[in-house]
């Protein structure tokens, strides 16, 4: 890994942590501009919402864009979006411009994020650099999600329009890096349209994706309009069949359907959706708990949750060391058990615990974050050949957004049905209990799910727990 080589890699590290942390931002900012706004609560829900839908709904058209035209091409193109939409919620006057800016924005994501895991894995050769590489990327990644609560009560207390501004300079700083150093591969270099290009397939599986990623939002609220919900789902599901339906026939399918053969990779995404949800649930029920239920602010509580933070410390350094020492399964299990081991400690939680009490058990969090988020990055494209890489990026970066989604949606829904009428701090410190219980099967499903994984290696090579890691493309 040479100087530019590093270089390459911290420009796109500082665009992934600029996804990470434009989320986490605007999440702590949201009191302030509904009190600014004067927005109602669904318009309010709407503004989270939007990204979701434009992320979700694009992620897999995404990736395969990125294969098709280049990966530094779409990168770039959607970088300059990102930019100048987040710009746009700045200036903000009325809902409906947040609505607009932030469904642009989740679709510039979906375009750069797949790109840029691209520009990653084929700048580096398989083998210890594109590990310590992808852990690196991986640790950003994790890091703007978890320092994006700090910054967000930060800059939320000077104005909120500044959570817009201060990724728009951000962006500013990575696009003009980006520009001079970020190259595209010889290896992973625009195919272009030969052979044209699956429009129908295109506007079939970004339909589907739009109507499941609405179902899931619309599950926040259990009791309004449960017939539409699954309507919504219906459709969905109805446009997903007929997607799968058009890439069996499709002389050049948008995604070839082959790539789900691969147990591993399906393992993966499953895995990610799970633990990511997970973590999106319970940092919800957490800004909840500190904010609603003990008082405190969002200064406050952004301060709490920095211990989160740790995995951007120790994904980087610590997690690649020991994917080569004992292999990236048992590295993903691990982190995945912590998870759960942590989820659990915190299904007692009470109005008095002191934050001493838990202090150590958002650490444990953080190390389980570290633990596993590299290595399910660095097992999205693991066995896909290069030219397909943005493609499995896609797919990796949908099963997260769709995490991400279902993981709010679920403890909000557990959390309304568990409260039912009763307002009182008891009754809501009961309702919370309950839905911390989601979290913690999630990651508990999620470490079955991987410990199958590792049982199939096992069965299927003879390599000692000690082997370094082998990324096969």
């Amino acid at each position: 890994m040479d100087r530019r080589a590093w270089a390459q890699l911290l420009v796109l590290c500082g665009a992934v942590f600029l996804e990470g942390i434009d989320v986490a931002m605007l999440n702590v900012a949201l009191p302030s501009i509904r009190a600014d706004l004067g927005l109602s609560t669904g318009m309010l829900s709407g503004v989270i919402s939007a990204y979701v839908l434009g992320y979700g709904g694009f992620m897999l058209l995404g990736g395969r864009t990125a294969d098709l035209l280049g990966h530094r091409r779409v990168f770039l193109f959607w970088l300059v979006v990102f930019l100048l939409f987040s710009g746009l919620g700045g200036f903000a006057t009325s809902g409906w411009m947040l609505l607009a800016a932030r469904f642009v924005t989740g679709v510039a994501s979906a375009f750069m994020a797949p790109a840029g895991l691209a520009l990653v894995t084929a700048m580096f050769p398989a083998g210890p650099a594109r590990t310590r590489a992808l852990g690196v990327y991986a640790g950003t990644a994790a890091g703007g999600f978890t320092l994006g609560l700090v910054a967000g009560g930060l800059l939320t207390s000077i104005g909120w329009r500044w959570v817009f501004f201060a990724p728009v300079i951000l962006a500013a700083l990575i696009l003009a890096a980006a520009v001079p150093l970020v190259r595209e591969p010889d290896a992973a270099g625009p195919r272009g349209f030969s052979g044209g290009f699956d429009l129908v397939g295109a506007f079939s599986i970004t339909g589907a994706m739009l109507l499941l990623a609405y179902g899931v939002v619309r599950l926040e609220r259990p009791g309004d309009g449960a017939a539409l919900t699954a309507g919504v789902f219906a459709a969905g599901l109805a446009l997903l069949a007929a997607f799968v339906a058009i890439e069996h026939r499709a002389a050049q399918p948008l995604v070839r359907l082959g790539i789900l053969r691969s147990a591993a990779l399906v393992r993966t995404d499953l895995s990610a959706l799970l633990f990511i949800g997970a973590f999106a649930g319970f940092q919800f029920l957490m800004t909840l708990y500190l904010q609603e239920l003990r008082g405190w602010t969002t200064w406050q509580t952004g301060l709490a949750m920095l211990v989160l933070g740790i995995d951007t410390v120790l994904a980087p350094t610590l997690t690649p060391r020991l994917v080569n020492r004992f292999g990236n399964i048992r590295v993903l299990l691990g982190g995945l058990v912590l998870a759960a081991v942590a989820y659990g400690l915190f299904l007692p939680v009470g109005l008095d615990w002191a934050y001493t009490t838990m202090f150590p058990i958002m650490g444990l969090l953080g190390m389980a974050f570290a633990l596993a988020y590299g290595p399910l990055t660095m097992a999205a494209t693991e066995g896909v050949d290069e030219s397909e890489h943005g493609l499995a990026g896609g797919l990796f970066y949908t099963a997260i957004q769709f995490g991400t989604a279902l993981g709010i949606s679920a403890v909000t829904a557990v959390q309304v049905a568990a409260l039912g009428g009763d307002g009182s701090p008891g009754a809501g410190l009961d309702a919370l209990r309950t839905a911390l219980a989601v979290p913690f099967a999630a990651a508990l499903v999620a470490a079955v799910i991987t410990a199958f994984g590792l049982r199939a290696r096992s069965a299927q090579t003879a390599e000692p727990a000690h082997a370094p890691i082998k990324i096969t493309t």
